[in-house]
C-alpha cells in the first residue's frame, strides 16, 4: 500500500496567514481558499472588503488546480487559444488564480485566490504556498 502527504489544519491555516498577509501588504482585497487533493474546501478567508462573488470563485480555482493537478490557468489559456471543449466540463473556475501545492512530487491540494488581476491571484497563492518549506 502507498502512503502519502497530506494537509493538515496546521498547514492550512499557516497558508491563509502567509498569503492574506502578502495580500495586505499590496492592499489587495481578496478570498483566499484552500483544499485538499480532492478538491474538498479545508479553509477560506474573505478578507475585509473582498466582493462577495470572490468567495464562490475562490474555492473554485482552488478546486480545479486540485482535480487538475496543474494550475486553472491552464484550462483559462487553452480555452482563450480556441480549446472550446472545456467549456463543457463541470468545473465551475477555470481562470488564473488556482495553484497546486505539491509536496514530494504529489499534489495534496491546492490553493485559490479571487479578488484581483489574475496574476496577482497567483502570486497571493504562491506566498501561501511557500510558507510551508520555512516551517
Amino acid at each position: 500500500m502507498k502512503t502519502k502527504p497530506v494537509l493538515t489544519i496546521d498547514d492550512v491555516r499557516t497558508i491563509l496567514d502567509a498569503a492574506s498577509r502578502y495580500a495586505r501588504e499590496h492592499d489587495w482585497n481578496v478570498t483566499i481558499s484552500v483544499v485538499d487533493d480532492g478538491g474538498h474546501l479545508l479553509g477560506m478567508l474573505r478578507l475585509d472588503g473582498a466582493a462577495p462573488l470572490t468567495a464562490v470563485i475562490s474555492p473554485g480555482k482552488a478546486r480545479v488546480s486540485a482535480l487538475g493537478r496543474r494550475e486553472s490557468g491552464t484550462y483559462e489559456q487553452s480555452i482563450n487559444e480556441g480549446r472550446y471543449a472545456y467549456l463543457s466540463v463541470p468545473m465551475d473556475a477555470m481562470l488564473e488564480g488556482g495553484v497546486p501545492i505539491v509536496v514530494d512530487g504529489q499534489v495534496v491540494g491546492a490553493v485559490g485566490v479571487s479578488g484581483v488581476k489574475s496574476t496577482q491571484d497567483v502570486e497571493i497563492a504562491k506566498a501561501g504556498i511557500a510558507a510551508l518549506s520555512g516551517r
